[in-house]
Parts: structure tokens; sequence; C-alpha cells
């Protein structure tokens, strides 16, 4: 199906932040649009007024038509311009102030095709303390006077060796020597230096020289306890051993970062596929690299655009560095902001060589393996490869987002719903949804038509795909649902028949699902399932219901009276209304309610 182009709502912005309530709107074409020349701000808005996306651009005019070519630089764009339905521009007086003003608009509405930007966790360290029997530990914040080797961005490898440089040569954890030993010492993996120090010293050494890169030796031992797992066909163990090792490789690859230029800086780093990027920001100072965070953000097609959005974001509540080393210069106006930010001058460099260049390149690579994180949790893993081959099958752009509903009854009894959904191919368990039918409708079709009608009325997102289990009839009550409330186009929509797993769309043939479609299957299944439990629940919470609880006049206090007088519910199912009327409080219009309800 074709979308319309988004309308142009114009807003001649010449002015400061405080001007955001002037304006006048225009609804214009895109071949006969003027668009604003200036520098400004642009939002792409659904007709209810929800903010898609919020951007910046030196040349407004330029940036708004990019979103138009025929081949555009970012997967995002078609999605976005299909789902807008106008673009709202803001000229601001300098690009600087364009930069700001983007920066309180997505603040301010936080659009689903912006920037996923917060604040991530430090990485760890590995750490020897100065003791005199030296304590080794994993931290975040590791102390001032002590060793330090990091930060690592595979925390799980870095833990991972920790333990087994304890478990190896026996280096202490504990907080303080006990003259009677810990717990650690007592089940062999402290040496307890706490009681007999001889050899510690000679013990940390090594593991001092393994940290700074030195593992030949630890890697070999590590190998041949894997061969010789593996020929006696302890496979778990040699999987362990594998596991240490690759642990140690990417552990010790990193050294540590020194150096006497190393004062109050940080070095960005960024790296990008697709719409996706992560940004690193490593802050050294005092002649050493004391922390590092790491961001993903969405890609904006520019590294010097997505860098200096990020600084603006980075800096607005933080104090800027004395140095400031970033992959590319930036953008005009920028400079003056930290200068003001900061209260002096912020020196802000791309080095080409020496100690400077090495940081700049640590955080480089630092974000490359974080972007790596960040893709397989978002495509690499076997549920999203199985949404990426389900939208192959369908011929479909993405089928990240996939709601799928079923219906439940038996022979007209608790009539309910059940809606599902499946994130990047994996259920999304909170946000399954039970729904009692309210209309007298005792057919599936009429009940899925309520059910989904009430499902979209609540939407603020829609999905990449509503599926419905049912087949063609199914499939053409929906559609017709939808197109009365406004909805037709909003979304594709499939209905998956269990008969040979055939899947109907509008506008498609029939098509049998293979392999490639399990990802829908699966959802049609867990809407099955989840429905079911949900009805079976229903029902039999209506068994287990007492029936005396709905005679009208008898109460706790009464019911209790009746069971203490006939000794049990079965003495009052055999009792008569004049044995019922001689329990105190029990008159003859309760006594006949009493009878009649449980005859």
């Amino acid at each position: 199906m074709k979308h319309p182009r988004p309308r142009f709502v114009l807003r001649s912005r010449v002015g400061l932040l405080s001007d955001l309530g002037c304006g006048e709107n225009m609804p214009v074409d895109l071949a006969s649009a003027d668009l604003p020349k200036e520098a400004g701000v642009y939002l792409f808005k659904t007709k209810e007024g929800r903010v898609l996306y919020v951007g910046k651009a030196t040349r407004l005019n330029e940036r708004i038509r990019s979103y138009f070519a025929s081949n555009p630089d970012r997967v995002m764009i078609p999605e976005l311009v299909r789902r807008a339905d106008e673009i709202e521009c803001i000229v601001t007086q300098t690009p600087q102030a364009a930069l700001v003003l983007e920066r309180q608009l997505i603040r301010e509405h936080m659009p689903r095709f912006n920037s996923m930007l917060k604040d991530g966790k430090s990485f760890p360290y590995l750490v020897l303390t100065n003791h005199e029997y030296p304590r080794i530990m994993y931290t975040r914040h590791p102390p001032k006077s002590s060793e330090q080797w990091g930060p690592f961005p595979n925390a799980g490898a870095a833990k991972q060796v920790m333990q087994l440089l304890r478990r190896q040569f026996g280096i202490r954890d504990c907080k303080e020597l006990l003259p009677q030993g810990c717990l650690s010492m007592h089940i062999g993996l402290c040496d307890g230096p706490c009681i007999d120090g001889t050899g510690y010293a000679d013990r940390v050494k090594t593991v001092r020289r393994i940290l700074n890169g030195d593992a030949a030796p630890l890697l070999q031992e590590l190998v041949a306890q894997m061969e010789a797992d593996a020929e006696a066909e302890a496979f778990e163990q040699a999987a362990h051993h594998r596991d240490m090792i690759r642990a140690v490789r990417a552990t010790t690859s990193q050294h540590v970062v020194s150096s006497k230029v190393y004062r109050d800086c940080d070095a960005l780093g960024i790296d990008a596929e697709g719409d996706l990027a992560a940004i690193v920001v490593l802050h050294a100072d005092e002649g050493m690299v004391q922390g590092q965070e790491a961001w993903p953000v969405v890609y904006r097609g520019d590294i010097g655009e997505s860098i200096s959005m990020f600084i603006a974001e980075h800096y607005a509540h933080r104090r800027p560095p004395r140095l400031l080393l970033s992959p590319v210069p930036l953008f005009d106006g920028l400079q003056s902001w930290l200068d003001e930010r900061r209260g002096s001058r912020v020196e802000v460099r791309t080095p080409q060589r020496g100690d400077l260049e090495n940081l700049a390149t640590l955080a480089r690579q630092n974000a490359t393996i974080q972007l790596h994180r960040l893709a397989s949790k978002s495509s690499g893993s076997l549920e999203q490869r199985a949404a990426d081959e389900g939208a192959t099958a369908l011929g479909m752009e993405q089928l990240n987002h996939v709601v799928c509903f079923d219906m439940a009854q038996l022979q007209g009894d608790e009539r309910v719903g059940a809606s599902v959904v499946m994130r990047h191919g994996r259920p999304a368990k909170d946000e399954y949804r039970k729904y009692v039918v309210k209309g007298e409708a005792l057919d599936d079709l009429r009940m899925m038509k309520e059910v989904v009608v009430r499902w979209a009325k609540r939407q603020e997102e829609w999905p990449d795909l509503l599926l419905i289990d049912g087949g063609e009839t199914h499939l053409n009550t929906i559609r017709t649902a939808l197109e009365e409330h406004g909805w037709s186009g909003r979304f594709p929509l499939a209905a998956l028949a269990k008969r040979e797993e055939t899947i109907h769309r509008e506008g498609h043939e029939p098509l049998v699902l293979d392999r490639q479609g399990r990802v829908l299957v699966h959802a049609r299944d867990e809407a099955h399932r989840f429905v079911n439990t949900f009805h079976r629940r229903r029902r039999s919470r209506q068994r287990l219901a007492d029936p005396l609880e709905a005679v009208e006049g008898l109460g706790a206090k009464k019911l209790q009276a009746l069971l203490r007088h006939f000794g049990g519910r079965k003495g009052i199912e055999h009792a008569t209304v004049n044995a019922l009327m001689t329990v105190p409080g029990i008159g003859p219009a309760l006594a006949e309610r009493i009878y009649s309800t449980l005859h």
C-alpha cells in the first residue's frame, strides 16, 4: 500500500527557545513547499500530535527533502515517513540554538525514532590493592592508591578472570586479614596469607604479569586441561576451560593506558552500523584512565552530527573537561557553548599521533566492542534471526513487533480473548493482555472484532504486524472493523490458519509457511496457550464458587451459624425449609431462598 506523504506545518521561528508558543500552521505539499533555508529544528508528527522524531539542520530545506529521496541513507526513514502525518519546522537564529532546542524537545517528547541516549554503567576494573598482602578486586570504582587494569567492556570476562586468578594463585579478596583465616582459605580459594604469607609476594608478581598481558603460561596450562578433558570425554569441563581461555584473552588484550599528558581529559569514541551507534567516553586524569561510560544512540548518518548531539546532551548537566578529544571537528557554535559551560577555555583536539592518539584509539576500540554487544542484543540472537526470516518470507521490511490475538469459549461460557506480543522474535510477556468479552455475540468472529477494537483504541504504537488466529474470513472481518474506525492502512494485518500453517493477507496470495515463518507460528501458538490458560482459570473459579454466597440476605455471620448448626455444607444441603428456620436469624423467606438455591 502506498502511503501519503506527510503534510508540512511551517512555523517561522526566529528567536530564542522561549519563542516556542508563536507560529502559524500552513499545510503544504513537498513539491511546492517553500521550506526554510535557515538553521532550525524539524519534528515528524502524527495527526494526533504525537512526536515521532526530532532533528536539527543547518539548512532545513535540504535536510527535510533528503527524507524523500529514492534511496534514503537510513533504514528507519521509510517507516518514519510512512507513520508521520505532518512535519513541523522551527527556525532558530543559529545552529547552536537549534542544537540546544533539539535536545530540549527530545527530552520533552521522548520520540520513538530518536536517540536511546541514557546513562550507562561505568565499566569495571581489576585491582590489586597496596596492602602488605595485596587483595584482588573486581570493581567499577577502584581505589586511587591501587594498581588498576581496565576498564573492561566485557564485564563477564573480567569477573571470570578474577575468579580464575584467585583459584590458580590463591590471591585473597577478603576485606581484612583474620587470625583464624577466612572461609575462602578453608575452601581452597585463598592461600591464607593471614596465617602464613610465605611465597605470597611471588604469586602476586605472577598475577601482575598476567594482567599486564603476559598470560602465555596460564593459557598453555588451560589449553592442556581442556584437551585432557576432551580426551576423557568430560565435555562440560572442557567447555568450561574453553570459556576461561576466551575470558583470559579478552581481558588481557586490554592494557592499562597511562601518560603524564592525561590531565582532566575526555576521549570520545564512536562506531556505527546501520541506524545503531555506540559512543564511549574515556575520562583520564592524573596520568591514568579513571573511568569509562558508554551510550547507545541512533546514528544520524553523519559522525559529526551524532558527536555534536551527544556532546550537547552529555555536558548539559556536567562540567566539560579541560581537554576534549573528538573523532571529528565540532559543529560551529559548540565550542563557545562548551567554554561557557566550563567557565574557561575547553581545548578540543582530534589527535593524530602520540599518547593522546592512543587514548582516542582506545575509546574508538571500546566503542566498537560496545556496538557489537548492542548489535548482538538487537539483531544477533536466534529470536531476532527468526523475526528477520519471517519478514523475508512475507516480503516485509521487519517483524520486530508482532501482536497476535486468539479467543476461547465453551458453549458460550466464559467468553474471553487474549493478545500476545513478540518483540524481536521474543515474547514480551509484560505486554500480554487478557479480555473478557462484554458484548452478546457468541461466535468467535464478532468476539474477536470487539476485542481487537478495544485493543486498538488504547494503542500509542502500532505493530509491524497484527496477526489473527484464523482464516480468510477472520481477516476480512477484522479489516472491516479497522476500516470503520479509521485505522485502515496503519499497520499490516494477517490471519494464520492452523491447517497447513497458511497465512492470509490482503492483496497477497495465501502462503504456506515453512521454517522461515516460525516466529509467526510461535506467536499464534503462544496466543492460543495464553488465552486457554486464562479461560481454564476463569471456569475453575466459577466451579469453585459457593452458591450460598449468592443468596440474598445470607451474610457471613448467618452462614457460619448454619455451618455450626448442621455440621457442615452437606448438612445444609439435606435440611428442609423447616429445619433451616430453626437456626437463629433464618426466617421463612430466607430459608426458602437457601433451599431453592441448593435444590
